[in-house]
Parts: C-alpha cells; structure tokens; sequence
C-alpha cells in the first residue's frame, strides 16, 4: 500500500483506488476514506440534489 492517505473511486472500474493510479477523466475524489470513496456516486448525487435543491429556492 502506498500510504497516500488519498482515496479515489474509479468510475470506469468501479473499484477505490489509493492515490492517483488512474486518469483524472476516470476519478471522483480525493475521500479522505476507503469507505467514503467506495460511496462516491451517492455522495455525489445527494449534493447534486441539494444544489438542485438550493437552486429552486433561489427562483
């Protein structure tokens, strides 16, 4: 293991990698967790709702 303390989810692979051992087109992150990068769709989908969210308030 590299040590990085960095966690990234690969979504072309679908697999949590340590550190940047992928492209940058094909990584969400840094998580500062294996756990947290592993939930990265969601974590981006409840902040996009919320934006979306925060966005028809605003109208």
């Amino acid at each position: 293991m590299s040590g990085s303390g960095e966690f990234y989810f690969n979504i072309a692979t679908k697999q949590v990698e340590e550190g940047k051992a992928s492209d940058w087109k094909d990584r969400m992150g840094p998580y500062p967790t294996r756990e947290a990068a592993q939930r990265a769709l969601d974590i981006a989908a409840a902040r996009n709702k919320a934006w979306d969210e925060d966005d028809e308030r605003r109208r």
